[in-house]
């Protein structure tokens, strides 16, 4: 095991380590090339804004604000388009006043947007019709066409996924900062959803509460001339896989002098990659980003508290999210004692609930789904394990989209197993769709409240 000192970090040597996950590249003198490109290139977002939002992430390691981690399974670049991106803001938008409203404390909103392009898998081959092929690594790596020309990695596409993040960006900034986030207007879209809703009564109540809310502040004084009523803060994250990338992007602060992975406002490892003697381990320690960690089922506590004081050796606020992805059925016994020992050891992370990796399956069909019942089942015991355990519950960590798939299976508009052909346009994971997320949303509004 290679063991280097926080004096000796810097942002490439994690080269020293190895490196899970990566791809193979073909040419090596490409790759350089698009690596030196990219480290000139404008970065696509500041340290100050990810310093804010260490900021907001500490209220929430505090209890007093929730985090909503929200978007798709991975990007693609063919299906860009600006009506995209919109209805999928729209909906963490509106979950995010749901949330807001029934926990009292104000939600945190980061999107996995603007760079999750990349996706680990189980197996580097796959194989269809007796043809093995190397899988599908994301577009930021290889296309999901089944060719052996498709499947070559090639890294120009990480230039591609630059360019796109940035365009993606521009648009989140207009929208969040431009009137699409009026307060009254995604609650306007809430109650078309209530009244469309087949759960009627159990989410009208909720749903007028909201109004009544928003029409005291408005007879208060507090008008959409309000930046807190007309605008929103919203923060994007990705999975930082592809460690050439990351390390490209990676600036020196001029104010503070540190080191900020500005691809993005908080990354995360993965539950693959989190390995202490890894790379991406050592690339991790050494940036500045608000930074999250999945914590899978086969994760000890020592294992746990061994990443904290890797990643978060100071014990600061709001630097580290550990993102649990247990499974239904193994939330309530294997969660508790991962929080007394993370809580004993004294870091104050974050912690978030992803339910949707632990409980993918395959349908009938021959399609990976999930079931939103399972889904809430590992949010239920998520809660319960934090109120057993006298720690907050952070935030949820779930894939979604705006676009009205059928991937998932279940919601108050119902999706069944013989539905999921109608549109799964999943690159990877399947994703809750518009309805379903906000089912989430105003089911998880009766455990916060």
């Amino acid at each position: 095991m290679t063991t280097l000192s926080p004096l000796t970090w810097n942002p490439g040597s994690w080269r020293r380590f190895e490196a899970k996950q990566q791809p193979t590249w073909p040419d090596p003198a490409e790759l350089e090339r698009v690596e030196k490109e990219l480290s000139a290139v404008p970065p696509l977002v500041f340290a100050g804004e990810a310093r804010a939002l260490r900021e907001r992430l500490a209220e929430v390691a505090a209890g007093k604000a929730f985090l909503l981690q929200a978007g798709d399974c991975a990007e693609s670049f063919d299906g860009f388009a600006a009506d995209a991106i919109r209805d999928k803001l729209r909906v963490v938008l509106q979950m995010a006043v749901v949330l807001t409203y029934s926990a009292g404390v104000p939600t945190v909103k980061v999107g996995r947007i603007a760079g999750q392009f990349a996706k680990p898998r189980s197996s580097p081959t796959e194989t269809i019709d007796g043809t093995e092929l190397p899988s599908f690594l994301g577009h930021m790596v290889n296309d999901i066409a089944f060719s052996p020309g498709d499947r070559i990695p090639d890294p120009n596409r990480l230039l591609q996924a630059y360019n796109q993040s940035a365009s993606t960006l521009n648009l989140l900034r207009a929208f969040t900062k431009g009137g699409f986030a009026d307060l009254r207007q995604v609650q306007a879209w809430n109650q078309e959803f209530v009244a469309a809703s087949p759960a009627g009564q159990r989410y009208a109540d909720l749903g007028n509460e909201i109004d009544r809310a928003l029409k005291f502040m408005e007879a208060a004084g507090i008008s959409s001339n309000h930046p807190e009523i007309n605008e929103a803060d919203f923060y994007t994250s990705h999975e930082a896989l592809i460690l050439q990338y990351e390390e490209a992007l990676t600036r020196q602060d001029s104010l503070t002098g540190k080191w900020y992975d500005c691809s993005a406002h908080m990354v995360w490892v993965g539950e693959r990659t989190r390995q202490l003697s890894g790379a991406h381990v050592e690339f991790f320690r050494g940036i500045n980003n608000p930074i999250g960690c999945k914590i899978g089922p086969t994760a000890t506590p020592d294992d746990v508290v061994g990443l904290c004081d890797a990643l978060d050796p100071q014990r600061e606020a709001g630097r580290l999210t550990l993102i649990v992805r247990l499974g239904a059925d193994n939330v309530e016994a294997g969660l508790p004692p991962l929080l007394e020992a993370v809580r004993d050891s004294g870091h104050p992370v974050v912690w978030a609930c992803d339910p949707m990796h632990g409980n993918t399956y395959t349908s009938k069909s021959g399609r990976k789904t999930r079931h939103l019942d399972s889904i809430m089942a590992e949010v239920s015991g998520f809660f319960a394990a934090h109120r057993a355990a006298g720690t907050w519950p952070g935030g949820i960590h779930v894939e979604l989209t705006g676009d009205d798939v059928t991937e998932c299976v279940g919601g108050t508009f119902e999706v069944a197993d013989a539905d999921l052909p109608t549109r799964y346009e999943t690159m990877c994971d399947p994703r809750l769709n518009a309805g379903q997320s906000l089912d989430l949303a105003f089911r998880l509004a009766e455990l916060l409240r």
